[in-house]
């Protein structure tokens, strides 16, 4: 019987090692959110918006890379995250406060730092 080299042992273990923390899709998944906002509200009143993401199997190499909402169009709030930052679990929320002065059209998106986001969120606002 022929004895496997060390060297070959060794890389062997460190693939299979590097395929369970990259390739597992049964936990792992595309950063997505949802949005929590009143559906309607009066010009000068102050709302929450609460940003809802979700990712599954946030750990040191692989996490919520951003977070952002924009109010008609224009970026309001985003949050970045690396390694050493990551968000506090798989489903966390942001939430912001904004004054009504029209109608609003919310949108948001969150991104995986290596399957990327399963796409933007919207959410209107109407004006009562």
């Amino acid at each position: 019987m022929k004895k496997i080299p060390t060297r070959m042992l060794f890389a062997a273990i460190g693939l299979c090692a590097l395929s369970l923390i990259f390739a597992n899709p049964a936990v792992a998944n595309k950063s997505s959110v949802q949005i929590v906002a009143p559906d309607n509200a009066a010009i000068g009143s102050e709302i929450t918006i609460e940003i809802q993401a979700s990712h599954n199997g946030n750990n040191f190499l692989h996490y919520t890379e951003w977070v952002y909402v924009k109010i008609n169009g224009e970026e309001i709030k985003r949050w970045e995250f690396s390694n050493f930052n990551k968000p506090e679990d798989e489903n966390f929320t942001r939430s912001i406060t904004y004054t009504v002065t029209g109608p609003l059209e919310i949108t948001a998106e969150a991104s995986c730092n290596i399957h990327g986001s399963s796409g933007i969120v919207r959410k209107i606002v109407k004006v009562e």
